[in-house]
């Protein structure tokens, strides 16, 4: 898995650089910085790795601010190719900017190769991450300036999206000092018993392929989940699908069958989330509106009997597995997923369950069960489900300031988000239409005027702290 995933690093990279080459602005220097594998276990101090980070200072001057996006579950790289947003304003405030990669994911393993055993992952929590990412600032901080505390150092403005965007709220939270203001797009910011409404999620997933795909692919959808688990019953049926998917790896158990459904969902979560309005290459190489693209595919074809569907299916999933037509096979589950899940099952437990109106599988929400798969996963068997909301507050944000929350109606983790504007200083601002953190991106010819907006409250929002600053 560990060279799975640093191979999609290297691809990543190879990808930014090229976007760089073609447009200076989006141009970023590689530099790493030695932080602890601990920061909290003093005489563990001494063993170390590499976290990654990406600057561009092209429009920074000493009075500007520094714009750090912290890094969520994937490789750093990808974060600084679609948030096109903070390069856009960078002249305007004369900021630095800088991405700082979320450990364990990308190439920042504190392991290397060994990183994923379980053992090891016990350092992968969030206070750990955001430790590393004020070693990274208060280094940045001494390289410019004599000390890194002194008054006429820069204010840092924080931005992020989805679990990043909850990162970056949290800085601001807990290090005021160092952070003037967070910029979060929809991040999630309750979990645990925190979280009232667990249908929430995918129930907005399925109204967005209602809405841009059509109620024939949300029924023939909800369809494929019988006839994938009624064949999976049997080797000729798992061997049917593991060669019509084009799987890297076949199926051949029950915890695959499990894995392979978890992938399905994903697939078509991920599809709504970036149901953007031009072509992108966020999650994997995608066309404008993929999501309709995929529905389009799949009720357009015909079928005759189970297996007919499940070749249909095999083709519509190409949308997003492989749009570009390079991939040789496909992974069932990918590292990313892997480490998210155990952050899952270790802090940031996200209640989510399915009920008869969405398109997925039904399965309510059950704290024991949801516990008895982290054991049988990760040998977790008691994830703190209230850790999150009893350590940084979850929604009870009313002692804090300088937070803008961005939400798109058609991003599912919106469930998770900020509801309305809590105070003068924190507000949410909803972006009709809108998936997952679409007015983080670069700004395009035909963003809508939700997206335009909010920008357009991001940036005097930043305008307005700054002017707090002395």
């Amino acid at each position: 898995m560990a060279r799975l995933l640093f191979y999609f690093s290297f691809i990543c990279s190879s990808m930014l650089w090229s976007k760089a080459n073609s447009d200076q602005r989006y141009s970023l220097e590689t530099r790493y910085a030695e932080v602890p594998v601990t920061h909290f276990e003093w005489l563990s101090q001494m063993k170390t790795f590499k976290l990654r980070y990406l600057v561009n200072a092209k429009n920074f001057e000493r009075t500007g601010p520094i714009f750090v996006y912290v890094g969520g579950k994937g490789d750093i790289s990808v974060y600084a190719q679609n948030s096109g947003f903070i390069f856009d304003i960078s002249k305007t405030f004369n900021a630095m900017i800088v991405f700082i990669e979320h450990r364990y994911y990308g190439q920042s393993l504190p392991f290397t190769n060994e990183s994923f055993s379980l053992d090891n992952l016990k350092y992968l929590t969030t206070r750990e991450v955001l430790a590393d990412v004020m070693l990274v600032v208060n280094l940045l901080k001494k390289s410019t300036y004599d000390n890194a505390f002194a008054t006429e150092t820069p204010p840092i403005v924080a931005f992020g999206s989805g679990y990043s965007g909850a990162l970056a709220a949290w800085l601001r939270m807990k290090f005021p000092y160092m952070f003037l203001g967070a910029v979060a797009s929809s991040a999630p910011m309750a979990f645990g018993s925190s979280v009232q409404n667990c249908e929430c999620f995918y129930d907005v997933v399925t109204k967005s392929y209602e809405k841009f795909g059509s109620e024939q692919c949300v029924k023939t959808i909800k369809l494929g989940w019988d006839v994938v688990i009624n064949l999976a019953r049997s080797k000729l049926g798992l061997d049917f699908i593991s060669s019509t998917w084009k799987l890297c790896r076949r199926l051949s158990s029950t915890d695959d069958v499990e894995r392979l459904l978890e992938w399905l969902s994903n697939i078509y979560i991920r599809l709504s989330l970036s149901n953007y309005h031009y072509p992108t290459e966020y999650f994997r190489s995608l066309p404008a509106f993929p999501l309709k693209v995929f529905c389009d595919k799949l009720t357009t074809s015909f079928f005759n009997d189970t297996r007919g569907l499940i070749e249909f299916f095999g083709q519509a999933l190409q949308v997003y597995t492989n749009y570009s037509g390079k991939a040789a096979c496909n992974e069932f589950e990918e590292l990313s997923d892997y480490v998210f899940n155990y952050q899952q099952c270790t802090e940031l437990v996200m209640p989510k369950c399915s009920i008869d109106s969405d398109m997925f599988i039904n399965k309510p929400w059950n704290y024991k069960n949801f516990s008895m798969e982290c054991k049988n996963r990760f040998g977790i068997s008691n994830p703190n489900e209230d850790w999150i909301t009893l350590f940084y507050g979850g929604r009870n944000l009313k002692y804090y300031s300088n937070i803008v929350f961005g939400r798109g109606d058609m991003d599912a983790y919106g469930c998770y988000g900020i509801n309305g504007n809590v105070s003068s200083t924190i507000w949410t601002l909803d972006v009709a239409d809108g998936p997952h953190h679409a007015e983080m991106r670069n700004w395009d010819v035909s963003d809508n005027n939700y997206i335009i907006l909010a920008r357009k409250t991001y940036v005097q929002a930043i305008k307005n702290w700054l002017n707090m600053f002395p």
